[in-house]
């Protein structure tokens, strides 16, 4: 049986340079990614983007379209990233018990992973959320932002553990 070769960091060179990692030999694959993360809110907060009574318009479809445009222009935020053609990028937002939860997911066919995309979606969604309640409740918590799953590439599939969620 082959064993696999070890992991390194592959945005480093040998030297300790950062670079861009050259994927231009790899297969284009049919590509998943599926993060979220959590904020937590006071009830005050909760019950008027619940009544839509804030100054600030639709808080929710606001932080929605914050993820997708966040998840557009990762390359741009996160140096060492590839652009990628994103073919389908969701944001769905869930009320939880003292707050919400972000979940994305972005697919593409790609030569690269959508890790980062669709962990910028979460933390853009998730830190507009903030910023347009923060005059309500300047004790939120924003928490948990974790890749939940991925497929695609050489690596192949990854799902996170229900219990480390």
């Amino acid at each position: 049986m082959a064993t696999r070769p070890k992991p390194t960091l592959s945005h480093i060179t040998s030297n300790g340079s950062a670079h861009m990692v050259d994927v231009s030999e790899k297969k284009i694959s049919d590509r998943v990614a599926i993060a979220s993360g959590k904020i937590q809110i006071n009830k005050k907060a909760i019950s008027l983007i619940r009544k839509g009574e804030t100054t600030k318009g639709n808080i929710i479809e606001t932080a929605k379209l914050a993820g997708i445009l966040a998840a557009k222009r990762t390359a741009e935020l996160i140096p060492l990233c590839h652009t990628l053609p994103v073919n389908h990028i969701s944001i769905d937002i869930y009320e939880i018990n003292h707050g919400f939860e972000v979940k994305s997911e972005i697919r593409a066919q790609s030569r690269t992973g959508l890790e980062m995309e669709a962990l910028t979606a979460v933390s853009v969604a998730l830190l507009t959320l903030y910023d347009m309640v923060k005059a309500v409740d300047k004790t939120m918590v924003i928490s948990d932002i974790t890749l939940r799953y991925k497929r695609g590439g050489n690596s192949g599939e990854y799902t996170r553990e229900e219990e480390n969620l």
